[in-house]
């Protein structure tokens, strides 16, 4: 989920940052924020998410509260997936998208009841889609906005011990939340909405509080996963995580110029639900034209490591763009995310990237890189 340079201003802080600052952490500029980008190292954080447990500050992202008896409407024609298919203590993944089909975001919505809802967007974005919302509420009647992100406190726990370490913390059977879906509740003895959707191909669960809350969570948390090997993890082997798991960056591989179908998520994108949302023409054209591009993996045949932005070649020609790429501690490999022409996007299609002038050899893979045995 998205990125975005904030230049000659004041970098924004979360309630959290004094801890990352204790621990050690290297912080970085991110989407505007101060973040730590690692504590211990990203190779040894982005292990222990996939082999025990990790603890990710997520307090930068945004969230928006959407009530009313117009809400559900409302949602469904902002969104192309079909938020009527949610029960109660469901969550949704979709987009915001533009008329012309281009991402505006990637976010997450959770339905509380049939008129109460939460989204909750990227922080590079978060200004730009509550603007985006608003215009588009217009006057429509019986949906009230509300942006609670300066108020709500996020951390994630993300690894196969997670449910291990919180359970004692809690008295909500998390063995009961299934996957997207989520349960309010008391964790560590703070109200909390407890999620169960993660970023990073991993079982695990997100902790929505206060933000007055967010830093004794965080502290009980911690000290809890300690005979777990819990450890706080940072921005960078979120980013690895991710990767290995094929989830898009808002920025990198979903853009405002790029489209979900292009983007492989088709699967979100409800061209028959009952009800109208932006940009639905735009993608019903795309889907009968063809699209112009695929999101593919990337195998490198080399240790070298392609970054956004590096052009991909087939014989010399440019048939497309790296979006992401990385060192995958778990494939012990370098891996990319990137753009091709339809009719290179088949796994095991030799292709060339050019990094830095050197001409590295690669093929097309199948997404994603790592699944987890469930």
């Amino acid at each position: 989920m998205g990125e975005q340079h904030a230049e000659a201003m004041e970098l924004k802080r979360t309630p959290l940052f004094p801890r990352h600052q204790q621990l050690g952490a290297r912080l970085v500029e991110f989407s505007g924020w101060e973040m730590p980008v690692q504590y211990t190292g990203i190779i040894q954080e982005h292990r222990a998410v996939r082999e025990h447990v990790g603890l990710f500050d997520v307090s930068h992202m945004g969230e928006f509260r959407v009530e009313g008896e117009g809400a559900l409407g409302f949602l469904q024609y902002l969104v192309p997936n079909d938020v009527s298919r949610l029960v109660d203590g469901q969550a949704l993944y979709t987009q915001l998208l533009r008329p012309d089909g281009g991402t505006l975001d990637d976010l997450l919505i959770y339905r509380f009841s049939v008129d109460r809802y939460m989204t909750v967007v990227n922080a590079g974005t978060t200004d730009k889609d509550w603007k985006w919302m608003n215009d588009q509420l217009d006057n429509r009647r019986g949906v009230t906005l509300t942006n609670v992100s300066d108020e709500t406190g996020l951390i994630a726990v993300q690894g196969p011990l997670a449910e291990q370490v919180l359970q004692p913390l809690t008295d909500t059977p998390l063995a009961e939340i299934g996957y997207y879906h989520f349960r309010e509740g008391t964790v560590a003895g703070k109200a909390c909405i407890i999620s169960r959707t993660g970023y990073t191909g991993e079982d695990g669960f997100e902790l929505y509080c206060s933000s007055s809350d967010v830093v004794p969570l965080w502290d009980t948390v911690l000290e809890a996963g300690q005979s777990a090997g819990i450890q706080p993890a940072g921005l960078g082997a979120r980013d690895t995580l991710r990767l290995e798991a094929g989830y898009c960056l808002y920025g990198h591989e979903l853009t405002e110029d790029i489209t979900p179908l292009e983007a492989g998520l088709g699967w979100s994108v409800k061209l028959k639900k009952p009800a109208d949302f932006i940009g639905r023409a735009a993608l019903e054209e795309q889907k009968r034209s063809g699209l112009r591009r695929k999101l593919v993996g990337l195998a490198i045949k080399d240790r070298a490591i392609p970054r956004a932005g590096y052009a991909l070649l087939r014989e010399g020609t440019p048939v497309g763009i790296v979006t992401s790429g990385t060192m995958c501690p778990t494939l012990e490999r370098p891996a990319a995310l990137g753009y091709v022409t339809p009719d290179m996007a088949v796994p095991g299609t030799p292709i060339t990237i050019d990094i830095r002038g050197r001409m590295v050899d690669a093929e097309i893979a199948a997404l994603p890189f790592y699944k987890r045995e469930r």
